[in-house]
């Protein structure tokens, strides 16, 4: 047990930002209350005593994992000011996002794969439903082996998405509807072919060399022997490959052909601040910052605690996933490569997996000028949840983990709210599984999930398809899936011993090709997204779930998403209001009200969290019913919702 923990009790680490996160995930990930840790008595132990007490349950040196964290970490709960005053107003905290994955959008030209033109031909689309702001996943030029999260050239455009000018067209588009635009930027790895990477290979010791994260093997090593460290991939073996022309092994948290950027290196944080200023001056408004929070890895790359590695699923992820250098780096990427000042500074989102709710406020917090918003995963699985596990979502967790998330932060923080993304499945499907195909059901959870999204104070961020009430596929094979990730988990499973069918049921329900699929425009072959044969095949016939049918259905999801949309741009309070919670132990029932400045109404919502028809909780303020589903002045359906204004 290193000596830095000796005088260090558990209370302590539950006080330090990154400690309660690390903590709260552990428990999340073990399906345990925050009880176990926050009674006197276990709160009162000694880090040292407690992690002895505790190696049964999680294993030995985890106790010492934390002390290490907490060491390179000097701040406490509480140093992230979330203060309104000193917050700036920025024209995202009010904006609805909308997550376009190009590939799966809209084809212009008959190739099967979504494009810019595509997108372009959209627009009209997107902002007659109120969309503020187009985020794009990535269109840089890729090899694509993961679908263009492995950026070959950050200056130019894929083949297959179009061109520039293309780019340029659908930059100056955004902005003549008064919608802006963002891009995914991904730079804690590069493809395997970017250039920087190829010149690092060609001479391991010059200065591209130092670039990524490369390290000579033993005497005489062939790739054979054991790698540097144990870390392993989230898509599955070795975080390390060998690359023979350079005898070096080569760093890749993700597939083997995505390599690690080595962030100590002043030269690469700026070439990254070069490469944002080249956009930003082309007119794109800002970034989603792909796993940014794993740039900084800690000094050595020592060897991942064996229990940590264990309960998490993959080894080494405590000497990254926030690392020492972490903050220094976003603050001078934000200084040096978001020039600007006030509401037109460039947006910094953060995708930052295993950051909690703590950690995510000093991420953001105005003062410290690193990020404005970060994605915060722990809503996507319920407690003792991953992924992959076939199990229905209760959307009573959802009401816990809002009010806990909303209840902590500060007035001048800001949450990003999301369901759906390109990495998860359908969260409509998780809720009703089997049952997503009952027309009736599906349009009532798609339509309590746009209110919460919208409805809750944060800065919801759509992703394609959940405005019609997107679901899952019925994937039959192997065959039919497309992503790296579940292919690889699949081959994983395979070679230990489960037959093709045990693997394969095994990686359906978190396979990211569920949200992959075109975009269902319309009735008809390949529902209006491609005359070809589309790159990804959907295997969904349902009637009434196109955009083309929703538009002309005043009670569809599309319509009643567009009402609420709607009603967030007509009054301040929706968008950028206070929240004030009721009914807190009505485990039926999610209610709040928003509130607004002087002489400003004020707003009651009420979601039915259930399949079955509840009463609504007594004691609610005397309110106007403005908007509902499944609802009336006394009963909310299944999973209805009541939009009203208090009177």
């Amino acid at each position: 047990m290193a000596r830095r923990d000796a005088g260090i009790r558990f209370r302590d680490v539950y006080a330090h930002p990154v400690g309660r996160d690390a903590v709260d995930k552990i428990l999340l990930q073990l399906g345990r209350s925050p009880r176990w840790v926050t009674n006197p008595l276990v709160a009162n132990l000694r880090l040292r005593t407690l992690g002895t007490l505790a190696a049964p349950l999680i294993g030995p040196g985890v106790a010492d994992a934390f002390a290490h964290i907490l060491a390179e970490h000097p701040e406490r709960i509480g140093q992230a000011t979330g203060s309104d005053e000193q917050a700036k107003r920025s024209w995202w905290e009010s904006a609805v996002f909308y997550q376009v994955y190009p590939r799966s959008f809209q084809d212009s030209d008959g190739d099967g794969i979504g494009d810019l033109r595509g997108i372009i031909d959209r627009l009209d689309y997107l902002h007659d439903l109120g969309v503020d702001c187009v985020w794009l996943s990535p269109i840089f030029d890729s090899p694509n082996e993961d679908m263009g999260y492995d950026v070959r050239d950050y200056r130019a455009v894929m083949t297959e998405m179009g061109t520039l000018a293309d780019l340029d067209e659908l930059i100056a588009g955004c902005h003549d509807r008064g919608m802006r635009i963002i891009l995914d930027l991904v730079v804690n790895h590069t493809s395997a072919q970017h250039e920087w990477f190829q010149a690092a290979i060609a001479d391991p010791d010059g200065p591209y060399g130092d670039y990524y994260h490369l390290r000579p093997g033993a005497p005489g090593e062939d790739g054979s022997g054991a790698p540097p460290n144990n870390w392993t991939s989230f898509f599955s073996g070795s975080a390390w490959r060998w690359i023979p022309e350079a005898e070096r092994w080569a760093l890749h948290l993700f597939a083997p052909e995505q390599m690690d950027l080595n962030w100590e290196n002043p030269a690469v944080r700026a070439e990254v601040a070069d490469i944002v200023r080249w956009w930003r001056a082309r007119g794109i408004d800002g970034f989603r910052m792909d796993v940014i929070n794993y740039i900084s890895k800690r000094d050595g790359l020592p060897d991942g605690n064996e229990a940590i590695g264990r309960l998490m699923g993959f080894f080494g992820i405590e000497n990254y996933f926030f690392g020492p250098r972490l903050h220094e780096y976003l603050h001078e990427l934000r200084t040096a490569g978001f020039t600007g000042g006030g509401a037109l500074d460039g947006l910094m989102v953060g995708e930052t997996p295993g950051v909690g709710i703590e950690m995510g406020r000093l991420l953001s917090d105005p003062e410290r000028a690193e990020l404005d918003l970060v994605f915060n995963f722990d809503v996507l699985e319920m407690p003792g949840r991953i992924r992959w596990d076939d199990y229905s979502y209760d959307l009573r967790y959802l009401k816990t983990y809002y009010t806990q998330l909303l209840t902590r932060l500060g007035p001048g923080d800001h949450a990003a709210l999301f369901f759906d993304n390109h990495d998860n499945p359908r969260m409509l499907s998780k809720v009703l599984g089997a049952r997503a195909d009952d027309p009736r059901l599906r349009t009532a959870v798609g339509k309590a999930l746009a209110t919460i999204q919208l409805m809750l104070r944060g800065v919801p961020f759509l992703f394609q398809g959940q405005e019609i009430g997107a679901i899952d596929q019925d994937f039959a094979g192997l065959d039919e899936l497309r992503d790296v990730e579940s292919r690889n988990r699949h081959a994983e499973l395979r070679a230990a011993g489960h037959s093709d069918a045990e693997a394969f049921a095994q990686v359906l329900p978190g396979a990211r090709d569920h949200a992959r699929t075109p975009m269902r425009w319309e009735p008809g072959t390949h529902s209006g997204f491609t005359t070809g044969a589309p790159w990804q095949a959907g295997n969904e016939n349902s009637i009434g779930f196109t955009v083309a049918e929703q538009m002309d259905e005043p009670d569809s999801v599309w319509s009643f998403t567009r009402d609420l949309i709607r009603l967030r741009r007509e009054h301040r309070a929706l968008a950028a209001g206070g929240i004030r919670f009721l009914a807190p132990r009505s485990r039926d029932c999610f209610a709040w009200v928003r509130t607004g400045g002087e002489g400003e109404d004020e707003w009651l919502i009420e979601v039915n969290l259930t399949d079955r028809q509840i009463s609504r909780p007594r004691g609610m303020p005397k309110a106007e019913p403005v908007l509902a589903s499944a609802a009336d002045d006394s009963m909310l359906g299944p999973y209805g919702v009541l939009v009203s204004r208090c009177g």
